[in-house]
């Protein structure tokens, strides 16, 4: 990629970065107030989706694209399980097709015995309609994708409290070209790697460094790497995105990912001194914010769906 197109690559991923892991929550969530004309033609599509606190009660089905779409029927993890717990509650953000929430426990269960990892700490989902967020992600809109945490869930309930203030686990180094020795742990790898190795798993994100130790450490078994995507933004949590449930064709799927392990010259460009340190360019004409009718016709009806 020619080297002024990085620069400007990296500014839209930065646009486009997800609301952090370490981003604090509040334990006295306020409801948004109401919009004085909702039904106007302009109002933004996030402003109406980030105000639907309940699920569409509609047959599960996720509509649309990964970055331009919505959920009906979703249903919500619950915060507390055995093997897993959900932070940042008031963000109301543990929703997904029902698909995604089923996945989500399995993986859970499974991570203490497969990967020696202990249990989820569950950050973002979707909202409870899908659809466009008011604050990061641009993606999360259908129901498919989940950020898990960096950090190993503790061998207790946490707090409310702890839920909305502590910190994930930056795993990455601070000149951003490989993980921190002192907090990698060579779980990160097992867990990685056994969410990748499921059939329904279309993509996982993680920073770039993470990618480079997984190429490093991944030794002879290299093909569940595909499917583990360098981006930036990700150096607390790793993204999971699930493929179109079968028989859903109003889902969009992405391309399946380029063939190969992903850890060449693809993954070299990253740690160009152009990405990691574009030069700063004026800024440009805000693009205007997506409304209802950039999404699917059926995302209307699950807005206003009871």
């Amino acid at each position: 990629m020619p080297i002024c197109r990085a620069a400007v690559l990296t500014v839209l991923l930065a646009l486009a970065a997800p609301a952090l892991a370490q981003d604090r929550g509040t334990l006295n969530p306020k409801p948004l107030p109401p919009l004085a004309n909702p039904d106007d033609p302009s109002t933004p599509a996030k402003a109406l989706f980030g105000r639907a606190t309940t699920p569409a009660a509609l047959p599960p089905q996720a509509i649309g694209g990964y970055a331009r779409g919505c959920v009906a029927g979703a249903e919500s993890l619950p915060i507390d399980g055995a093997t897993w717990q959900v932070m940042r509650l008031s963000r109301n953000r543990n929703w997904g097709h029902p698909r995604l929430v089923a996945f989500l426990e399995k993986i859970a269960t499974e991570a203490p015995r497969k990967a020696g990892w202990p249990g989820l700490l569950v950050g973002d989902m979707s909202q409870p309609r899908g659809g466009p967020m008011l604050t990061g992600h641009a993606s999360h809109q259908l129901g498919l994708d989940a950020d898990i945490w960096l950090s190993p869930m503790p061998d207790r309930r946490l707090t409310r409290a702890e839920r909305e203030e502590i910190s994930a686990t930056n795993v990455v180094r601070s000149d951003r070209r490989d993980i921190d020795p002192e907090v990698w742990r060579p779980e990160h790898l097992r867990l990685i790697k056994m969410v990748s190795r499921e059939p329904e798993v279309a993509r996982i994100f993680v920073n770039p460094a993470i990618k480079r130790a997984l190429c490093r450490e991944a030794g002879s078994d290299r093909s569940w790497l595909t499917k583990v995507r360098p981006i930036y933004g990700h150096n607390y949590h790793f993204h999971i995105r699930l493929e179109c449930p079968a028989g859903e064709a109003a889902c969009h799927d992405q391309d399946p990912p380029p063939a190969g392990d992903g850890c060449g010259s693809e993954l070299d460009y990253w740690f160009t001194d152009a990405v990691l340190n574009p030069k700063p360019r004026p800024p440009g004409k805000p693009r205007p914010p997506m409304t209802l009718a950039g999404l699917p016709e059926a995302c209307r009806t699950v807005l206003k769906a009871r």
